[in-house]
């Protein structure tokens, strides 16, 4: 029986030690688990406390601008400095009008999103997108196509907000391209359980080292460019449960593809 003593005493003593294995494992699984949630608090008290920063500056923002316009009005004409108190107003009115803008990007950028989800025909409102902003294409020189999915493609999502991320697309391609203007591509499919828009440029393409931050927000190459359009239609796809990705070529052009579920 000593045999038999020692084999359950091995057994014993490797139960304990797996079961401490575990218990170190989901104490540390634990331990992680609280500082996500910890710092996810703390990520949501940072973003009310920015969003009401935002709001605050906003608010003086227009008085600013309503009493810069006043001001204007009041000049004479006859007045020696008028032209260059006119040019002056108008600096500090555009850069006003600047920051409203940025702190409206922002707004919306970090605020909750709510989805209004309906039964929605991607064909027709990829139609309706390329309809509308054809008209600004043709300025730049860029011709845009369209290609449907031959058959009917019915997603659950938030018409208004999808319209948006695939229109901040078209312009950033449409951007990319600048004054050679180019093609850029609009195209439908169904890949699995997935529709999938694919929004091509032939643009310059661009380098592997901004394609990894390219979503970042804020993150911008573009003179001028907020920096929001693309992290903007990223958080769009992922609200929808869907995904964002981007190949490009330099020299060649870009494809943009979102992926949302059926």
């Amino acid at each position: 029986m000593p045999g038999f003593a020692w084999g359950v005493l091995v057994g014993c003593a490797l139960s304990l030690l797996l079961a401490a294995a575990a218990g170190v494992w989901t104490h540390r699984r634990l331990v992680r688990l609280e500082r996500r949630a910890i710092q996810a608090e703390r990520l949501a008290e940072i973003g009310s406390l920015t969003g009401g920063l935002a709001h605050e500056i906003k608010n003086p923002l227009s008085t600013i601008q309503l009493n810069l316009q006043l001001l204007q009005e009041d000049l004479e004409r006859d007045n020696p400095a008028y032209s260059r108190l006119t040019n002056r107003i108008g600096t500090v009115h555009r850069e006003t009008s600047r920051l409203k803008d940025i702190l409206d990007d922002f707004l919306r950028y970090a605020g909750r999103i709510e989805l209004d989800r309906k039964p929605v025909e991607l064909n027709e409102l990829l139609e309706e997108l390329v309809d509308f902003l054809t008209p600004q294409a043709q300025l730049q020189r860029v011709q845009l196509r369209l290609k449907k999915d031959p058959t009917p493609v019915v997603a659950h999502v938030d018409a208004k907000l999808i319209k948006q991320a695939v229109l901040n697309l078209l312009i950033n391609g449409m951007q990319a391209m600048g004054d050679a203007g180019g093609e850029l591509i609009l195209a439908l499919s169904v890949q699995g359980k997935n529709a999938v828009i694919d929004v091509i440029d032939t643009g310059p393409g661009i380098p592997p080292e901004q394609v990894e931050r390219i979503f970042q927000a804020y993150y911008t190459t573009k003179k001028g460019g907020s920096g929001i359009g693309l992290a903007m239609a990223r958080r769009i796809a992922e609200e929808h449960g869907g995904s964002i990705e981007l190949k490009s070529e330099v020299g060649k052009g870009s494809c943009f593809t979102i992926h949302l579920p059926l």
